[in-house]
């Protein structure tokens, strides 16, 4: 059994490799809160005995330590990577067997340098042809893993993507047409470029149609897999060099965190230096808030833009609604953020004596923002959304400012100019908004519904 498991939030796909037979199983880049690979495990009548990691991820902290713990497993790294904990070093031909089940790995460095994929090989779909191929992010759907994450780390993008053009052409283009491809991300994940939504293909279809597979010189592979690169989250060096080390479980950070706190607790601790973040959805913060709140909502890209927008060595006072302080802290534990320090009891009900620690966000209809944009003295408005989605299309009269540099480049209007931010659907606005607020700028709204909401009131050239 070869089963996906994909995580939305994160873009990230991982897997349970199990033979019934024998009993025995692997997870390959697996997540950090782990039950559900053990649950299915369980269910076949199978120990998970492997933990792959096809390499050090950026994006996330993988659940390794965790599934070593839990069941024992094997750590299987490819033979250039160095971690504190033991592992098996995986070099280019090693086998781990399941049964009749066959893992062969590929060392195929190039997004990172200890990168490797892994060949599937099941009798009951043939002896010799490899059944899928689990490529890490090597290789998308659609795409390859973008080579400039390890600059921090000595390694320069361009000496990476010439591994990278080597890896695919020398050995992953040279696996047979209906060999199943199982990448670790898929579409929304900044580890490469313009990832499919797509999360399972064959190396046929991608020789056709991935643009990284179709014959080109290797100069030339380099100059595109190296151009138009998005930000890279400021978290993405922490997770990668976290993943190499001993730390402690997912388990363990829970324990810790989840702690209720009273208003004035948490009051102290944000007087103290902690960041105090909102987990509720944009219209709920922006009706009512405790003053200084970062807001980053549950429902969308939590995880990414927490890493983005935090410092992962300061605590953390999460606000939540009640009943999903779990779900808060997990998710931030999933990058590895295992700095909460506790998470108001009550949530915003604690603060209905307290009105003096309220603050608002306007939220802002597209008519009204036309108005306002048409009087003689309009307000500054910021469009937080990546610049190639400002190129495609925009407001004329918006200033790009994306997101992810928002903090570093506040715009130098006076904090009292009245300041309206949009994105494509209000997540990103909301969290800029926040971040404007907290940084003293007084009056700032919020466009309901974004950059569509205007399309539709006014006309497509405005």
């Amino acid at each position: 059994m070869l089963k996906q498991y994909y995580l939305g939030c994160l873009a990230h796909a991982s897997y349970l490799i199990a033979d019934e037979a024998s009993g025995q199983a692997a997870v390959v880049d697996p997540q950090r809160d782990i039950e559900q690979y053990l649950d299915d495990a369980a269910r076949l009548g199978c120990r998970v005995a492997h933990v792959f990691l096809t390499h050090f991820h950026a994006d996330f902290v993988a659940g390794h330590l965790e599934l070593r713990e839990r069941t024992g497993a094997l750590i299987h790294l490819g033979a250039r990577a160095e971690a504190e904990y033991p592992f098996v070093a995986m070099a280019d031909g090693d086998v781990v067997r399941l049964g009749a089940v066959r893992l062969t790995v590929l060392e195929t460095p190039g997004h990172s340098p200890e990168s490797i994929s892994i060949l599937v090989h099941d009798p009951e779909h043939g002896i010799e042809a490899p059944y899928a191929v689990l490529t890490g992010d090597t290789l998308f759907i659609g795409d390859v893993g973008r080579p400039d994450l390890r600059g921090a780390l000595g390694w320069s993008a361009e000496e990476l993507a010439g591994m990278l053009y080597d890896s695919l052409h020398e050995k992953l283009d040279r696996l047979p047409d209906d060999t199943l491809v199982y990448p670790a991300h898929g579409a929304g994940s900044l580890c490469g470029k313009h990832l499919s939504s797509e999360t399972v293909s064959t190396i046929g279809v991608q020789r056709a149609y991935n643009y990284a597979l179709a014959p080109m010189s290797r100069d030339r592979f380099i100059a595109t897999v190296t151009s138009d690169l998005p930000d890279a989250p400021a978290y993405f060096t922490y997770d990668a060099v976290l993943n190499a080390r001993e730390r402690p479980t997912l388990e363990q950070a829970l324990a810790r965190e989840l702690t209720p706190l009273t208003l004035e607790q948490a009051l102290e601790l944000v007087s103290g230096g902690a960041q105090l973040l909102d987990t509720r959805e944009p219209a709920k913060f922006e009706g009512a808030h405790l003053k200084g709140a970062l807001n980053v909502g549950l429902s969308g890209t939590y995880a990414t833009w927490c890493g983005t927008l935090l410092d992962p060595q300061n605590p953390i006072v999460l606000i939540a609604e009640p009943g999903r302080e779990v779900e808060a802290a997990t998710r931030l534990g999933r990058i590895a953020f295992d700095t909460v320090a506790g998470y108001l009891a009550g949530g915003m009900q604690s603060l209905h004596a307290a009105p003096a620690l309220l603050d608002r966000i306007e939220r802002i209809t597209a008519g009204s923002l036309a108005e306002r944009l048409a009087a003689p003295d309009p307000p500054l408005l910021i469009d937080v959304r990546a610049p190639g989605e400002w190129q495609e299309r925009r407001i004329d009269v918006a200033v790009n400012i994306p997101l992810s540099r928002l903090a570093e480049q506040m715009p130098s209007a006076d904090h009292d100019q009245p300041i309206v931010v949009h994105c494509a659907s209000g997540y990103r606005s909301a969290i800029a908004a926040s971040v404007l607020q907290r940084g003293g700028y007084a009056d700032v709204a919020d466009l309901v519904g974004g950059l569509p909401a205007w399309e539709s009131r006014v006309p497509a050239t405005a």
